[in-house]
Order: structure tokens, then C-alpha cells, then sequence
């Protein structure tokens, strides 16, 4: 698999909506932003610094995406995404593995989120390395 990673760039921001959209679908979220508002979003984020985000691909083609954010004791990793047809064959491993070598060198420690709800990515995070943290609790008022 030879598996290649590009920085984007706030020209990206459509396909990188596109593939939010999904993110949002496959984790169940209840975001209900529009492609587009996700675009203007991701546009904004990017442009101004705010995240920096890394495409995936393998073979030339598009398998994911991961978006963060630099703060100063970790890297907050806002969005991981890797393509249903690309799951279950290492890739977010590798990818996980090549961001940890790469961009985020030097970095203490990472933290994402993951809902309570998306038992697969749980499993996921903690089998590269994540441990639980903390929990978030809500209540409807």
C-alpha cells in the first residue's frame, strides 16, 4: 500500500467538507451544518491558522483526512476521517503512526473527542495508543 500525506491548504476545503459530512454521518453526530457551511468552516479554520489539517492518500486516491490544532501543552485533533472503502487495513494506524513521527513531532501528548455512542473508534483510539481522559456528561434542560 504506498500510502502518501499532503498538507492542505485552504483551497482544500471542499473535499475536505465532503469528507466532514461523512465523518458526521458515520459517528452519528448531531451537527446538522450544511456542506456548505462545513466548507466555509473548514475554509476559515485553514486560512487563518486556526487548524492545520494532512490528506491521505493511497494509490492517488483520497482515503482520509486528519484536522488539528496546536495548543501550547498538546495537539488537539479535532477530526480524524479515513474512507469506509479504505477501513480495516491499517491505514488510520498508519496514519496515526505517521502524524506522531511528522506533525506532531515533539508534541507531549494528543487529545481527541470520540462519542460515547461510537464504540468502533473507541476501539480504535485505544488500540493506537489512547487512553480515557476524561468524560463529558449533558443533560436536555
Amino acid at each position: 500500500m504506498n500510502l502518501t500525506f499532503t498538507p492542505a491548504t485552504d483551497a482544500d476545503a471542499t473535499l475536505l467538507a465532503q469528507l466532514n459530512c461523512q465523518l458526521i454521518i458515520d459517528e452519528q453526530h448531531r451537527n446538522a451544518m450544511t456542506p456548505s457551511e462545513l466548507e466555509e468552516r473548514m475554509r476559515g479554520w485553514l486560512s487563518r491558522g486556526e487548524y492545520e489539517a494532512v490528506l491521505f492518500h493511497v494509490e492517488r486516491q483520497l482515503a482520509g483526512y486528519a484536522l488539528f490544532r496546536r495548543e501550547p501543552e498538546h495537539v488537539y485533533l479535532r477530526q480524524f476521517f479515513i474512507a469506509e472503502a479504505f477501513r480495516r487495513r491499517g491505514l488510520g494506524r498508519a496514519a496515526i503512526t505517521w502524524l506522531r513521527e511528522n506533525a506532531w513531532q515533539g508534541t507531549p501528548r494528543v487529545r481527541l473527542e470520540v462519542l460515547i455512542q461510537n464504540e468502533r473508534a473507541i476501539a480504535f483510539w485505544r488500540s493506537v495508543g489512547f487512553a480515557d481522559y476524561c468524560l463529558t456528561m449533558e443533560m436536555n434542560a
